[in-house]
């Protein structure tokens, strides 16, 4: 939840998190499918109140996910209108599918762990990849994932994988990875993002652990070394962390996606690092639910936005990495390093974890919040 690096959509894209690793941005407005919702989207869809009964395609995922281009582009090809429905958060998006029995809706764009909760609940109706000529342009690595693990729901959007970026006048040895942040010199400088499962999956990559585990033991030894990067902790919060590093309360941060392109675009003497120990990252996907409207004109805008160009163009806008292999390759190269997965890099996702497990690591976080305090 950035045009052309570092404008529109990223002031609003740093203000929340719901996601485990993707860190969107769930803003604004309740996603009723109703006149006054419509009201709302007639900039995007072009909608001037016309009263017309033209094709309709309703959009359903956070406030500014795509650029005016892309809106305008497929409705001018297509002649179908968009009417895009917002919600503030996943859980919320869930509810109102839920509550709509799978209908109401054409198209959602949401995160990974909460597909899976609708993919569970019947909602979700299977893809027909054959009416998306453009589906072969989907990298590989963001496929077969837990919470659609044979793609057969969905069609990936944009991947967040948070990284460390800090302040080299004012660290004074380079950071190459995760264990790094436990160094003495960084005593009460290190601001993190609030997020428990991502904190605790980064501190088990740096002891060569996967940050899925469910061996309690091995999260508790996590919990251990967290404490020890307590002393370390200048602050945690979701919320636009990124300023800690750049009005100088933190030398170093932690931070989801959209906060490194804010960091960057204040200050682009920051030094950003890829962890030597591997990556984490999370899905944003677009998914047609099980009793939509109009599935075809879905499948349409799926087919529109994976066309390499309008891909590229997404990617640049709302500033998470690219899941299209072809959109990647026109991403200009000033921008590549951080729209584009480094290739050969370990890579893995926070999964939904069993009930004891999720205990512990909810037990480890509460801990370690207590110690920084």
């Amino acid at each position: 939840m950035i045009k052309k690096i570092g404008v529109g959509l990223l002031t609003a894209t740093v203000l929340a998190a719901s996601s485990v690793l993707a860190g969107c941005g769930n803003i604004t407005t309740d996603g009723t499918v109703s006149n006054e919702n419509a009201e709302e989207t007639k900039e995007a869809s072009g909608d001037e109140g016309s009263g017309t009964n033209e094709e309709e395609l309703v959009l359903f995922t956070w406030d500014l996910m795509f650029p005016d281009e892309i809106i305008d582009g497929f409705e001018e090809k297509t002649g179908i209108k968009v009417v895009y429905s917002k919600f503030d958060t996943d859980e919320a998006m869930l509810q109102k599918l839920s509550t709509a029995d799978g209908g109401d809706y054409d198209l959602i764009f949401a995160d990974d762990y909460i597909i899976e909760s609708a993919i569970k609940e019947g909602l979700v109706q299977k893809l027909d990849s054959s009416k998306l000529e453009n589906y072969g342009n989907i990298d590989s690595r963001y496929q077969g994932q837990f919470y659609d693990p044979e793609d057969e729901y969905t069609v990936p959007f944009g991947a967040g994988i948070p990284l460390i970026v800090y302040d080299p006048e004012l660290v004074d040895f380079e950071i190459k990875g995760y264990a790094d942040l436990w160094n003495e010199n960084l005593t009460d400088s290190v601001a993190l993002v609030a997020n428990g499962r991502v904190i605790t999956g980064i501190t088990l990559l740096s002891m060569g652990e996967s940050m899925n585990t469910e061996d309690v033991a091995t999260i508790e030894a996590a919990g251990e070394k967290l404490q020890e990067l307590a002393p370390n902790v200048r602050l945690i919060q979701d919320d636009n962390t990124q300023n800690a590093l750049l009005n100088g309360e933190a030398s170093v941060a932690f931070l989801y996606t959209s906060q490194v392109y804010a960091a960057l675009q204040e200050n682009p003497d920051l030094k950003v690092v890829v962890p030597e120990e591997g990556l984490g990252f999370g899905v944003i996907a677009g998914f047609i639910p099980s009793k939509a409207p109009n599935s075809e004109a879905a499948y349409q805008f799926l087919d529109y936005i994976l066309e390499a160009e309008n891909s590229a163009a997404c990617t640049q806008y709302v500033g998470y990495y690219s899941t299209n292999t072809a959109g990647a390759e026109l991403i200009p190269e000033e921008s590549a390093q951080l729209l584009v997965a480094p290739e050969g890099k370990s890579m893995e996702m926070v999964e939904n974890v069993s009930q004891e497990a999720n205990d512990a690591y909810n037990k480890v976080w509460t801990e370690f919040k207590a110690a920084c305090d």
